[in-house]
């Protein structure tokens, strides 16, 4: 990818004028040649797809069926990708609905290869949906190749609305997605200053925690609160500053072991001189 986006600053104010420059910077991304040339080549290509075999058949077509998810690194997965989308997601054994991560279920929704006679790549706007994704994603990352907690936040801006305006699932449920969503859970658990060892818990236990957290930090244990924009921003705004106060421990304890590794080479040397 050749497109870099400009992050001057970092920490909060990187933040801000990430989003002050959001539009500009999306535009010069969507401009960027490369992304051109794969944008035209899926709108061309996607519409004469139908199996699941086609779609992980064509490896740029499958890198942007992919992208639009987040799961890019299972591109040579070919055969467990092919599972999941055939699998669909409506049937009991569905392998979508046992993974943790439900990306893979978002996928195969999506494609709908297993669950329909004719799969979603035969609407006329679908091709216009994962591209959307995609390009949305993409940008996530290039932002993230040069500040991990600008992409992490970008991420949870966008999703966690969504999620909390979500109908049919209960609030256990939200709070279970997030869970099973490693960068959504990972912005939960800094801001919520919630300790390293909050992921390797019994998934209930994790449920309990972040609920009794999230009640006594941001006045509400239910996901729905994040349908108000207002809480987005403040929860990304404890993950920032949460994230620059562990930055600047870690190189104050760096500097401090590196100032008393210099300090016992000093004697070291000393005493040896003077022996």
């Amino acid at each position: 990818m050749s497109f870099a986006p400009a992050l001057p600053l970092t920490g909060y104010a990187g933040w801000a004028f990430l989003k002050r420059t959001m539009v500009a910077q999306t535009k010069a991304f969507d401009a960027d040649p490369v992304n051109k040339r794969e944008e035209a080549y899926f709108r061309e290509k996607i519409g004469s797809v139908k199996t699941a075999e086609q779609l992980v058949g064509d490896r740029r077509l499958l890198k942007i069926a992919l992208g639009a998810f987040g799961l890019e690194g299972d591109i040579n997965n070919r055969y467990f990708i092919r599972k999941v989308l055939e699998d669909g997601t409506l049937s009991t054994g569905a392998l979508s609905s046992k993974l943790a991560d439900k990306q893979y279920e978002k996928l195969s929704a999506a494609f709908g290869f297993g669950d329909f006679s004719t799969p979603s790549t035969q609407l006329s706007d679908f091709a216009d949906k994962i591209l959307s994704a995609y390009k949305n994603h993409g940008f996530e990352v290039a932002v993230g190749e040069q500040n991990s907690d600008l992409r992490l936040a970008l991420n949870a801006s966008r999703e966690l609305p969504v999620l909390a305006a979500k109908t049919t699932a209960s609030a256990d449920t939200k709070w279970y997605t997030i869970l099973g969503n490693a960068p959504l859970r990972s912005v939960f658990q800094k801001a919520l200053g919630l300790p390293t060892s909050f992921a390797a818990l019994d998934l209930d236990k994790q449920l309990v925690m972040i609920k009794a957290k999230a009640e006594s930090q941001l006045g509400s244990s239910d996901v729905a609160q994040f349908t108000d924009a207002a809480k987005v921003e403040g929860l990304v705004k404890r993950y920032i500053l949460r994230s620059e106060v562990d930055s600047a421990l870690t190189a104050t304890s760096s500097s401090a072991t590196a100032l008393s590794l210099v300090s016992q080479l000093n004697s070291r040397m000393r005493a040896s001189r003077s022996g």
